[in-house]
């Protein structure tokens, strides 16, 4: 017999844990199916927030893992790294693993609905587009008008806050992902050494196979780790954080609770959604 099922994607990122607590406290009757799809190429930030996450959920994170990993399909798309024109990693590492855990379901007459965590303040941003018709995408922030403040606000009155990598990086996502400014490649090198090396090696292997994209935009991971270079990154990032510092109205109800976000300093990216939120 066809059932109708809710499942909520998490990213390891602020905004999809924050609608994780939210839907567990207005909606406990929903039996809800929590997921993770996992590139094997995230923080370890990231995996350690979501054993916190399940414990506050006291329901199980199903890990949605590819059947072939980022290096096989590196090599299908020719060692060409991806890129926000060509974001392949997004299609077959984590849209791809969605559809094959759901597709068997809906077509044996299932009816889901997909919980996606865009904000009220977001109005900029689209979720998943369903192409199933057994499969629609709600959207409860935008419903209720929970913006970033409420997004911060649900997850302090959780206990849980913010990842830790927020300390350092604005969004979850793999750890040499494109979306990331210049000054997170710059935090990454030093939180996480490792993963720089590591896809320091990528780039390389990239532009021996006629790669037109580096990790970072305009220049190579070899070039940004230049001393001199990481001190330029620097400088300029704490210029526009002090200018944005200056314009910035404070909220005298929540002086220093609403972190100033990558978006804000840098302009709006076209992130991918399930890889960010």
């Amino acid at each position: 017999m066809s059932r109708r099922r809710h499942v909520l994607g998490l990213s390891g990122g602020r905004d999809s844990a924050a609608l994780a607590v939210h839907m567990s406290q207005a909606h406990p009757e929903f039996e809800m199916e929590y997921f993770f799809t996992d590139t094997g190429k995230e923080l370890p930030e990231v995996y350690e927030y979501l054993g916190r996450l399940e414990g506050f959920l006291g329901r199980p994170i199903e890990r949605l893992n590819p059947d072939r990993d980022f290096d096989f399909w590196l090599k299908q798309y020719n060692s060409f790294l991806p890129s926000p024109k060509m974001r392949w990693c997004t299609r077959q590492l984590k849209i791809r693993p969605f559809e094959q855990w759901l597709w068997p379901a809906l077509d044996a007459g299932d009816e889901i609905v997909s919980y996606v965590a865009i904000r009220s303040d977001e109005g900029y941003r689209e979720g998943y587009a369903s192409t199933h018709p057994n499969l629609s995408v709600s959207l409860p922030f935008r419903e209720v008008g929970i913006d970033k403040a409420g997004v911060i606000d649900i997850l302090n009155a959780s206990g849980l806050g913010l990842p830790a990598y927020y300390e350092w990086r604005s969004r979850s996502g793999c750890t040499f992902c494109f979306f990331q400014q210049k000054i997170e490649w710059v935090r990454l090198k030093e939180r996480h050494p490792d993963s720089y090396a590591e896809a320091k090696t990528y780039e390389k292997n990239a532009v021996d196979h006629g790669s037109p994209f580096t990790w970072s935009a305009g220049e190579s991971l070899d070039d940004l780790e230049r001393p001199e270079r990481i001190e330029q990154i620097k400088a300029d990032h704490d210029r526009r954080l002090a200018r944005l510092a200056a314009k910035r109205v404070v909220n005298p109800l929540r002086p220093d609770d609403e972190p100033i976000d990558m978006d804000e300093l840098y302009g709006t990216a076209k992130v991918c959604l399930s890889c960010h939120k």
